[in-house]
């Protein structure tokens, strides 16, 4: 599959498939495109998307920018979660142009976008910078930013910053902890899916400086509340209702922020997207498409 050369200044690996109207999946922190299950893509492409999935910058087989630096861990995730901006390599405004620089790359005027966790920070932030390149959007289980909200359970912020694993074997298993602890509760857990995707990322680049960076661009770019209200895409906000990570709250803050958007929360969802879910999810995505105008 190809890598893409950006005018952005990095080299996104990227994957397609399909014909007919584009639509961009984002992924969240430090994932790769393979999150993006080969099943839900495939249910895209028969209802008539083109499907784009790629490694963000600094993850999986895309460019990794360690000459950027490492933020320290501790005191960016506190800053995050009192509202204290912090100054990272780069901010989710950079990864937004990404994503339009890929789109220039492929010579598509404007996508359907899709995001999920922090790719749904991306694909809102990309839906007010470059609001042209944006025929609709999905938010999926992400939040705008807004501080003092409460927006992350203890138990799935150390499920999350835990200590990286040193092995292909620690990166399945821990896999396997960390899904249990922030997935679906109401939707059965395929653990070896689970396992099988880590062996899989773990060999197409482990890259967990890459994470730290993404982490930071969060906080640099800090509370997009005020920015929101300027997107003019249709948009969908979908939420989980047991999501230890980004709590509902998120989903329905962002539902809030952009005009004539549209909420789901779907009862039993965490933060995941099981496989018992995705012909609603991709129904609910197909649906939004059609208000593009």
């Amino acid at each position: 599959m190809p890598l893409a050369p950006l005018s952005t200044g990095v080299d996104l690996f990227y994957e397609e498939r399909g014909a007919g109207e584009p639509i961009v999946l984002i992924m969240g922190i430090g994932t790769q495109l393979i999150y993006w299950p080969d099943g839900f893509c495939d249910e895209l492409v028969a209802r008539g998307f083109r499907v784009i999935r790629f490694d963000h910058r600094d993850i999986g087989m895309s460019s990794w920018l360690d000459h950027l630096g490492v933020p320290p861990l501790l005191s960016t995730t506190v800053s995050g979660l009192l509202g204290i901006r912090v100054r990272g390599p780069y901010a989710l405004e950079d990864m937004a142009s990404d994503v339009a620089a890929l789109l220039d790359h492929l010579d598509i005027d404007a996508a359907h976008v899709v995001g999920a966790s922090m790719g749904g920070m991306v694909a809102q932030t990309m839906a007010f910078t470059h609001p042209h390149r944006v025929r609709s959007l999905v938010s999926i289980m992400s939040d705008t930013g807004e501080p003092g909200r409460f927006m992350h359970e203890p138990r799935a912020m150390r499920a999350i910053l835990g200590p990286p694993p040193r092995s292909r074997d620690q990166a399945m298993e821990r896999s396997v902890e960390v899904w249990r602890v922030i997935g679906s509760t109401g939707f059965p857990f395929d653990a070896a899916a689970a396992r099988e995707r880590a062996g899989l990322a773990w060999d197409r680049g482990n890259h967990p400086q890459g994470f730290l960076r993404h982490l930071a661009a969060i906080g640099t770019t800090g509370d997009r509340t005020s920015r929101l209200r300027f997107v003019k895409a249709p948009t969908l906000v979908v939420h989980g209702s047991v999501d230890p990570l980004i709590r509902p709250i998120g989903g329905q803050l962002t539902h809030q922020a952009i005009p004539d958007s549209r909420f789901e929360l779907i009862d039993g969802m965490g933060h995941d997207l099981p496989e018992a879910l995705w012909p609603r999810l991709t129904t609910m995505i197909a649906d939004n498409s059609t208000r593009a105008i």
